[in-house]
């Protein structure tokens, strides 16, 4: 049976004001990702790899085109509808950690699940942290915690939910390359173990070879790297 396809971009643009006048960063994407598939976006830097991430993930909205989540039309939605959609499919790790400064770590990785009425969001948070090896730091706060720790919390805390489609903004960006090396395997091994789609962006050659397809962003445009 062919894989469904989970993401579907038809005629993509987005154009931003500025100083000087409008900028259009992407022009006519399209792509479809199936369903489990792993997906790296590279480019130079500047080159609209963050933000295409961002309008796949409906956290901002394109100018024109059309972006299908599992069949659902998305990016012509509002806000709250795109919210709805967000919570039923989407898990994100942004650079940033963006983790919950007053929650501890169990409690940012229950987060998401409690939101949707899991009455088992705590035992699923305590099983994910352990397998991302932070069994022993439940009730560390962030600010108590490592960056490469900060990061693992936000990987468990982005599988919390059972999301279909996780996207992921330089998941190694801030860590050094042994912390790099361990949340590279923690996010595939997690992907692989919940058959999540996965769309990443990064800098990393290695880790985009990993991936099952390259995508590839130069002058606005999107092609796929052979």
């Amino acid at each position: 049976m062919a894989a469904k396809t989970a993401i579907k971009v038809s005629n993509l643009t987005h154009t931003v004001t500025a100083n000087t006048g409008n900028l259009t960063i992407l022009k006519d994407i399209n792509m479809d990702i199936k369903e489990g598939q792993s997906v790296a976006i590279v480019g130079a830097s500047g080159s609209g790899k963050s933000t295409l991430l961002g309008l796949l993930a409906g956290l901002d909205v394109n100018t024109s085109g059309e972006i299908t989540l599992y069949d659902q039309p998305f990016s012509s939605l509002d806000e709250e509808q795109r919210a709805l959609i967000r919570g039923q499919y989407v898990g994100f790790i942004f650079q940033s950690f963006h983790l919950l400064p007053s929650l501890q770590a169990i409690e940012n990785v229950m987060l998401p699940a409690e939101l949707k009425g899991d009455k088992h969001a705590r035992q699923n948070a305590e099983a994910l942290l352990d397998k991302v090896g932070l069994s022993h730091r439940l009730s560390h706060y962030p600010n108590q915690l490592s960056g490469g720790e900060q990061q693992r919390v936000a990987i468990a805390r982005a599988f919390a939910s059972s999301p279909k489609i996780l996207f992921a903004d330089e998941p190694t960006g801030n860590l050094d390359t042994d912390n790099g090396n361990i949340i590279i395997q923690q996010l595939f091994d997690l992907n692989q173990s919940q058959g999540t789609t996965l769309v990443m962006v990064t800098h990393d050659n290695e880790l985009a070879k990993k991936c099952d397809r390259q995508l590839v962003i130069s002058s606005g445009h999107l092609a796929e790297k052979i």
